[in-house]
Order: C-alpha cells, then sequence, then structure tokens
C-alpha cells in the first residue's frame, strides 16, 4: 500500500448553518436517523455521526468567522436553495423520506428512479437547506 502524502487531505466534516443548532442537532438525528456526537454547552457547535465524515452544525452569525469569510447569506424564498446540498444515502430510499417528512423535513419531491440509476427525493430542513434523499447509484452496463 503506498503511504500518503501529508498534504493528501481526508474529507474532515460539512459545516451546516443554522439559526438554533440544538434544534437542527435533534432534527437531524430524528428525522434522518443520525447519532449525536456533541453537543456543546454554549449550543453554538454540535456534531452527528456519519462514517469517516462528521456533519458539523452551527449558528448562520458566527461573529469568530463572519469578519473573515464573509456572512452567510440564506436562501429568502422555496424556490431559492443554497449553492451547496446536503446528500444522505439509504438503502431504503421511501422508508427514510417518509421518516423525515414524519420529523418535520418539508417535502419537495418524493423519491423517484431518475436516469442515471439512482432513487432521489429531496426535502428541506428546518432552515430552508436542500437535503437530497437518495440509494447509491447503480453502476451503468458500461462500467460492468
Amino acid at each position: 500500500m503506498a503511504s500518503l502524502s501529508p498534504l493528501n487531505p481526508a474529507f474532515a466534516y460539512t459545516v451546516v448553518y443554522v439559526k438554533d443548532v440544538a434544534k437542527s442537532v435533534a432534527f437531524y438525528a430524528k428525522a434522518f436517523g443520525y447519532t449525536v456526537r456533541r453537543l456543546d454547552e454554549s449550543h453554538r457547535w454540535g456534531e452527528l455521526e456519519s462514517g469517516q465524515t462528521t456533519i458539523a452544525i452551527t449558528p448562520a452569525q458566527q461573529h469568530e468567522t463572519d469578519d473573515i469569510t464573509g456572512a452567510v447569506k440564506t436562501p429568502q424564498s422555496g424556490s431559492e436553495r443554497a449553492p451547496v446540498e446536503i446528500c444522505f444515502a439509504y438503502e431504503d430510499v421511501d422508508a427514510a423520506y417518509k421518516r423525515a417528512v414524519e420529523n418535520g423535513a418539508v417535502p419537495v419531491s418524493e423519491p423517484e428512479e431518475r436516469k442515471w440509476g439512482q432513487k432521489v427525493g429531496y426535502v428541506r430542513d428546518i432552515d430552508g437547506m436542500v437535503v437530497r434523499m437518495g440509494s447509491h447509484v447503480k453502476p451503468s452496463k458500461q462500467n460492468q
């Protein structure tokens, strides 16, 4: 096995900026089936277990970083979305979609088979972020 270069990164985490960290951590755990790894006492940082990559949740308004990287802008309506999408893979997309909606996710598009070989449904989280819920993409016949 070849050794990794010190400049080869591991994808550590995705940060989701929200209005209420504790509420969003509880929502993601219940709606999407994640285990809470951490919610700090100040409720300014939360983490969900998701395999090798952590899902981190923090307030949209960050005095620690807004002056450095800029303010977070959220979609102004249901016809807009952020320039990033969270994608979760499930074996049973229909059941996962149903659980998410039953636990407060806003339905956008029910799961359906897509031409690229994946079953996909979309919801919005409690802050309006689009979440794609899909199966693993089936390999095309060309790749088999």
